[in-house]
């Protein structure tokens, strides 16, 4: 049986206007159902947030960069 999905959490919490999370990417709904989320959900999560990361770094292309600095990376 496959593992469950982490988190995709980085610490970096701060919604935009849209309430989607700067850092991870997910939206405020789905970060909190996280933890009783079907794993599959997680998963579709997953591949929803990483869409909005990709998409908010299109827009705003230094932004990332920004965020793993303020992150200690």
């Amino acid at each position: 049986m496959a593992e469950p999905p982490a988190s995709p959490c980085t610490r970096i919490c701060c919604l935009d206007e849209a309430d989607v999370c700067i850092g991870c990417g997910r939206t405020l709904d789905e970060i909190r159902r996280w933890s009783d989320m079907p794993d599959q959900i997680k998963r579709e999560t997953l591949q929803l947030a990483a869409d909005r990361r990709a998409e908010r770094q299109r827009r705003f292309p230094g932004l990332q960069r920004h965020l793993d600095h303020g992150n200690g990376h």
